[in-house]
């Protein structure tokens, strides 16, 4: 099934080009069981992405034109009379598929937004006192436009971090702008989609992903990012424990896809800007720079300079082993090759 990911991540790079760090996120985080809001302005491909994921991935797909008049009861069904059994039906909602395209959220009801954010962490819909689980695996992916938002509502920061990511796709670079004309001159590659999973190998991935080995030492590094967060002077709102479980999640999901079992520092990395970017909420971005010339990216990197400090890897025989402390020093002691990345250290193969 892993080789499937590799499949896979080949596959959607025909369709949406030049931006295999974005759908590798997105990848990384159906694999952790999250959901996804992407920010971004009209034509950039969030529709496209989610369209093909679905179709690549196997899985049945629905989508929510969010407008005002949409009703929380469009998202999460409805029971209605049935005259011939004289009892009352649940007629199944939007959700009721694998992955939900939510397009617009900001331009409905905070309501209707509440209805959806419900089923997103509890993974099943209520209605009339009757619970209704939601299909697996599922997936949400949200869309915002930041362009022309008067009149909109846009998420609280309270609720953005139902889920696991937010990020933009932005626009294409000049050669992969030239790719896109190219490849649809006479039809759309999206057409040819095919399904390279199904749900049950997703549920299979999942499950693999949950079992990546974590240790105590990458797991106190995350909780200081998270801490670190709430005592930044110029934050309001840090990263919840909500959030950080997350992030943790991402960063596991990452070390599948690198072909690991195990986490290192560098799989937090990966990841922890896109998750402290939207999560960290801080005073008015425009306020912050007028007081203090920072904008949110550089609070975002100020947190980022906690170290861990901290040697992680695995031997040959399989043992996952994490140190802290002189890395040239351990690696005498354990006659292994040390590998330095985006500075942190981590053992590499046996020394012969």
């Amino acid at each position: 099934v892993a080789d499937k990911i590799r499949e896979l991540r080949t596959e959607l790079a025909k369709i949406i080009k030049g931006k295999s760090e974005i759908t590798d996120k997105i990848i990384m985080a159906v694999l952790a069981e999250g959901h996804v809001l992407l920010e971004d302005v009209p034509g950039v491909g969030k529709t496209t992405t989610a369209l093909a994921l679905s179709r690549l991935m196997g899985m049945e797909f629905q989508r929510i034109q969010f407008t005002p008049d949409v009703v929380p009861s469009d998202v999460t069904g409805f029971t209605m009379y049935d005259k011939e059994s004289n009892s009352f039906i649940y007629r199944p909602g939007s959700v009721m598929c694998n992955l939900l395209l939510a397009d617009e959220i900001n331009r409905t009801s905070s309501k209707t937004q509440s209805a959806l954010l419900e089923v997103m962490e509890e993974g099943m819909v209520t209605v009339d006192g009757e619970s209704h689980p939601v299909p697996k695996p599922f997936v949400v992916i949200a869309t915002e436009n930041p362009v022309g938002s008067s009149g909109t509502q846009m998420l609280p920061e309270s609720q953005l971090d139902r889920f696991m990511i937010s990020t933009t796709m932005g626009y294409p670079d000049h050669d992969s702008l030239v790719d896109i004309l190219r490849d649809r001159q006479e039809v759309n590659p999206l057409q040819n989609a095919k399904a390279v999973l199904n749900s049950e190998e997703i549920l299979e991935l999942q499950a693999q992903v949950r079992k990546v080995y974590v240790s105590d030492e990458v797991l106190s590094y995350i909780a200081d990012l998270a801490e670190a967060t709430r005592k930044h002077e110029l934050i309001m709102l840090g990263l919840s424990p909500r959030g950080t479980l997350a992030l943790c999640r991402m960063a596991k999901a990452a070390a599948y896809l690198a072909g690991r079992d195990y986490m290192v520092p560098e799989d937090v990395v990966k990841n922890r800007f896109d998750r402290l970017l939207k999560l960290v909420q801080s005073i008015a971005t425009t306020q912050c720079s007028r007081d203090t010339g920072k904008t949110l990216e550089v609070l975002v990197e100020e947190v980022n300079e906690k170290d861990p400090s901290m040697v992680s890897g695995r031997l040959s025989n399989n043992t996952v082993v994490h140190f802290k402390g002189d890395s040239s020093l351990i690696g005498t002691i354990c006659k292994v090759k040390m590998i330095e990345s985006k500075g942190f250290y981590y053992l590499g193969e046996l020394v012969e």
